[in-house]
Parts: structure tokens; sequence; C-alpha cells
């Protein structure tokens, strides 16, 4: 049997999320006399057991015990005080026979891990006695239940938690112990003070808990949290390892909004954010559902060893990279920019299936824009928001191939496919941009990716991720720009081995963890990235963050082609992705969907023309599926 904390040290492992939200959500009621979620254990013992299936399906770990408020001091409003020891014991028995029946399943992972959940008490206990007299009962069931960790969660009084933990280490046989603050303090209530976090870091290591960290919480503030004790002694040292299960709300201002919930796939970046700071045990506390935790899942998985390979150095070589001067040569988009000029370049899905007119549609629209003489680029997303798509690589020789692009002709318009971690390994990553490099494919946008996105039905996908975009960049110039192969062997024997890429790289502006995108940046600027394109700006203010590295980056600004008042709202839900309430007020005030995609259309022209008045490198614009309007926008965002 593995141990936990031997689990936690060599790998993140993630939790659960809600318990008492999601029965709500499940059942319509909340928590009350003779409908009370610690008795489910017993009364709906399906109804507990497929709640732990659910999560255990979105890729959850650890389950969190269904006994948050199985003490004496909770139950006993509910006149259940003599039913302590059967629900605890219920309660891990519930998380255990989940976890028996998804191991049975095909590709289950495992082992998994049962928290037993031990909240706080509605009024601050300050005493010795008072607390054995809560919760002795509890934890002596939990313990002997088999649990093989306690989770004490949402304590909102450092000094009721102190004494629990002082009661813990005085019975025998205990499992080890996650501390988990809930942040917030209560106004006139030393009881209910929001500790220091550095101090509670340390107060917890002096009192040998192993794991501790905060829930309950706004996502933000547990962000805030981890970066205050990111670099303190106990947990740099490791006698403390962090836990984090934040809400999936909160008020938080964003430009002019009041933003209250965190989406699916927000809470996705989150987890893979926390983990990159150090974060070992991660998952949700208050509305954050299996949605929410099969996110985390995908993009925690989105790490896999890319943190080690980023801080590789590529070997010697015994050439210098190419430079500006040779990458000039790639294509028209490359030219324009060592030349200073505005460039321009177009978004594309490549097709998902194999409808013909589909295809033939996209490659005319290329077609129209190569003759419009508006465009340097068209750009090819690599299985955008983790959905299986025609490779970009493939879908460029069949444009090349309709159109009658040939070595000899050239090609009108620089063909950009995105180039992901997410499906190759290191050797498959290297091989298929020295194919790229054969097939003159010489500019290539490197994103860590989206990690795979399925029904139900489809069978099971893994996400590779090897490398993430910095080290991908850095491998692309240092080793194949300068002649050799990832692991230093020559390219060839001729006299220039050299590839000569071009290299792009994308910006997330409106991040919420600016801190660590501003940091990536720079990684990807010293990596050898040569220009940038940004996530959607439909506001002026974040450009500012990106003045600094525009005299060492091209930065290509993302604007997007709204086509509704219900593609902006789409949008305004998307991480890091901020639409403005003024422009949702004026796309309402439109009640034809025509009419709002017209507006639409002057809206993204409007910002083409600030973009060229403000002196940036170029635009990248995403468009409608069809590209209705497309050279349109252009054409007027433009026009001297």
């Amino acid at each position: 049997m593995v141990d936990f904390l031997a689990a936690l040290k060599s790998q993140p492992l993630l939790t659960d999320g809600a318990m008492g939200s999601y029965l709500f959500k499940r059942t319509g009621r909340l928590s009350e006399t003779n409908h009370v979620y610690e008795a489910f254990n017993l009364e709906q013992p399906d109804l507990i057991r497929d709640t732990h299936l659910a999560y255990l399906a979105a890729g959850a770990r650890c389950l969190k015990t269904n006994t948050f408020g199985a003490n004496r001091r909770q139950l006993r409003p509910f006149g259940l005080e003599g039913r302590i020891a059967a629900l605890n014991q219920a309660g891990v028995q519930r998380a255990r026979e989940a976890m028996a029946t998804f191991a049975a399943q095909p590709h289950a992972a495992g082992p998994g891990f049962v928290l037993a959940s031990v909240g706080p008490t509605a009024e601050v206990l300050d005493t010795p006695y008072a607390v054995a007299d809560c919760y002795l009962e509890q934890l002596e069931t939990l313990a002997a239940a088999g649990a093989d960790a306690l989770l004490l969660e949402t304590f909102h009084s450092l000094p009721q938690l102190e004494l629990l933990l002082g009661l813990i280490q005085r019975l025998p046989g205990m499992p080890p112990v996650i501390a988990q603050m809930s942040l917030g303090a209560t106004p006139g209530d030393p009881a209910r003070a929001e500790p220091d976090p550095v101090g509670f870091i340390r107060r917890m290591a002096e009192l040998g808990v192993a794991v501790a960290g905060v829930n309950c919480c706004a996502p933000w503030d547990a962000s805030a949290f981890v970066e205050a004790v990111g670099d303190s002694e106990p947990v740099r040292s490791g006698r403390v390892r962090l836990a984090v299960m934040p809400n999936a709300g909160g008020f938080q201002r964003i430009g002019n909004r009041l933003m209250t919930t965190v989406n699916p796939e927000s809470a996705g970046k989150l987890a893979r954010s926390l983990a990159d700071r150090g974060v070992r045990l991660l998952g949700g506390c208050c509305e954050m559902h299996p949605p929410h935790i099969a996110e985390m899942h995908n993009y925690l998985q989105s790490r896999g060893g890319a943190r080690i390979v980023t801080a590789a150095a590529p070997p010697p070589a015994a050439r210098p990279p190419i430079g500006p001067a040779e990458k000039a040569g790639n294509g028209r988009l490359s030219r324009k920019l060592q030349a200073g000029e505005f460039v321009v370049s177009i978004e594309m899905l490549p097709p998902r299936g194999t409808d013909g007119q589909i295809i033939r549609r996209k490659v005319d629209f290329i077609g129209e824009l190569a003759a419009s003489g508006l465009v340097d680029a068209v750009d090819f997303t690599d299985g955008s928001r983790g959905i299986p798509l025609v490779p970009p690589g493939d879908f460029i020789h069949l444009v090349r191939e309709r159109l009658g692009w040939t070595a000899a002709t050239g090609d009108p318009l620089e063909l950009i496919p995105h180039f992901t971690g997410r499906d190759l390994n290191v050797m498959g990553i290297q091989g298929r941009l020295v194919g790229y490099h054969a097939q003159r494919i010489h500019n290539v946008l490197f994103v860590t990716g989206d990690p795979p996105k399925m029904s139900p039905t489809y069978p099971r996908s893994t996400a590779v991720f090897d490398l993430d975009s910095v080290a991908m960049i850095r491998l692309t110039q240092g080793c194949l720009n300068a002649g050799v192969d990832f692991g230093g062997v020559p390219l060839g024997r001729h006299a220039d081995p050299r590839t000569h890429f071009t290299i792009g790289s994308g910006v997330e502006l409106e991040a919420r963890d600016w801190p660590r995108e501003l940091d990536r940046l720079r990684q990807k600027l010293d990596a050898g990235a040569d220009y940038l394109m940004t996530q959607p700006a439909f506001r002026p203010e974040p450009l500012a963050a990106l003045e600094p590295f525009r005299g060492r980056v091209s930065c290509l600004i993302g604007v997007m082609v709204l086509t509704s008042l219900e593609h902006a709202q789409r949008m305004a839900q998307v991480p890091g992705v901020v639409v403005p309430e003024s422009i949702l007020r004026r796309l309402a005030a439109f009640p034809a969907v025509a009419d709002q995609a017209k507006l639409g259309q002057e809206f993204a022209a409007e910002q083409i023309r600030g973009l060229v008045r403000a002196g940036w490198a170029g635009v990248y614009l995403m468009s409608t599926a069809s590209g209705a309007g497309t050279i349109d926008v252009l054409r007027a965002g433009l026009a001297p």
C-alpha cells in the first residue's frame, strides 16, 4: 500500500471538490433537520457513493469524506450526537466503496487516498476540554476506519485549530494531518483574525503538521497565499507541503467588472499555476464540482515534465544560431517584421472532419486573403481547445496543393503552424520540426497547448507535454537553428545544417496570475522568440504591460471579430479574456444578430486603427469560422 505522504512527495495529488454545495445541487435542499448531509452516509449511501464516483471520474485521486460536520457540537442540534461513530465510520466506508468500484474500471488511475474531513464548529472552542468533548469520538472513529489522512479544513480560528492539533498529537494511531485555514477575518473577533500566511506555515511546522494551506476562499486569495509562503523555510525545505482548495466564487474586480465565479477551465489553469509554484495537494471547495475537477486534472496533466526540461540548456553547437537576416527570407511576415512594417496574421482552425465542402471553403478563403494583399500570414491552430483537428502541417500541405503554391512559385502568404507539446514526446517534437523545415514550413508558433477535451464516449486520450512552449523555443533556436539536434548531434555533414525557423509564441495579457505570465514571457524572449501573439485584447489598458518589451520583440496584438452578443458573452467567460461591459451594452442595444455582427466588425476595425496609430508591430486577427467580413474589417482598419 502506498503511503499518502510518500505519494504527495513524489507528485502533486488532486482531491475532489465540494461535498456540501454539490449535494445541494443534487437534492435541492440545504442540510437541515431530517435532511442532514452527514446522515446521508447511512440514509442515502448510493447518493454519497455516486458523488464520490463523479469526482473520481473527473480525475480526482483523493476523496474527502462526507464527515465535515460529524462532530458532537454540529450534530447535537439535529439530535444526532448519539450517531457520531456510525456516521464517521460510514463516511470512510462510502469513499472506500467508491474507490473500489472505480478501480475496477479500465484505465483507472491509482492508488487513491481517503481524506477524513473534520470541520470547525459554529462557535469557537477555546479550551482543551471543549475541543476534546467535541472531536474525540470523531477522530478516533475516522482513524479506526482507516482514513489515509485527517483533513482539518475551513478553520477560521487558529487557536481552535492549534487545540485540535494538540488533541490529535496526544491520541495514538492517528494518520497524517492536513491543516487548512479559511482566509477572511471576522471583524471584532480576535479568535477569528486572519493569520499571517508565513506565520501560519511556520506554526504548522512547529506543531509537526505535514501538509498545510488554505481552503474555502477565493481563487485569487489562495494564489496570493501561495505567493506569500512559497519562499518560507518550511516550504522550501519540504517540512510542510502546501495544500490549496479554493472556492469557485468570490468577488474580484477585473477591469470595470466584478466577477463572482470561476468557470471550469479557469479552475484548470489555476491548478496548473499553483502546481508550478509548489502546491502538492490541490482540489476545490464550495461550488467546485466535477467539471472543475476535470479541468484541474487536464491542466495538471499538461505540466508533465516540462518544468525540468524548460530549465535545460541546449547542448553546445559548432555554429551560432541563425539570426534576423536569415529569418527574413522565410516569407512575407518574417520579412516585414525584420523591416519594421506593420503585419497582419489571420488565425484559422483546420477542419475537424472529412467534409470536402468545408475544406474547399477554407482553402478558397486563404486564396482570397492572398489576393487581397492585406494579409501577411495565416496561422493554423494545433488542436485548439483540446479538440482533434487536422494537424496544421498536413493542412498547409493541402492548401499549397489546392492553390498551386510550389517551391518554384513561393507562397504569397507565410503559412504558420501552431505547435503544442501535448501530443508528442521530445523525439517526436524534434522529428516534426525537422520535417517542417524540409517541407518549407519555416515559421512556427509555439504554445504549451490545451489538454485533451473529449466527450465521455471518445476513446481516452492522454497528454504528453514532455516540453512546454519555453522549452520548445529554447531547443529550436539553440539547437536546430544552430545545426544540431536536441542532443547536440549535427543535423548533417553538409556545409551548413542549420534550420532557419522564425519563432513565435503567445502571451495572455489578461492572465489572472500576471506575475507568472510575465515570468514566462521573459523566459520565452530569453529562449529566442522573434514575435508574440496575444490573446484578444478588447481594451487598451492591458497593452501597457507589453510596453517594456516592444524594443525587444515584435508584438502582434490579438483582435477578435465578434459576431453577436452571445459570442461576446461566451468570450467573457474564457480565462484570460476580458470583454468590457461597454461593449456588451453596445451589442445589447441591437436586437438583430445581423446588426450585432456589423457592430462587431466595426469594433475590430476600430481596434486595428488604434494599433496602427500606436505603432505596434501588427495584428493577430481571429475572425469567424467562415471568414465573413474579415477582408472588409482589414480594409477599414488599415485604410490610411
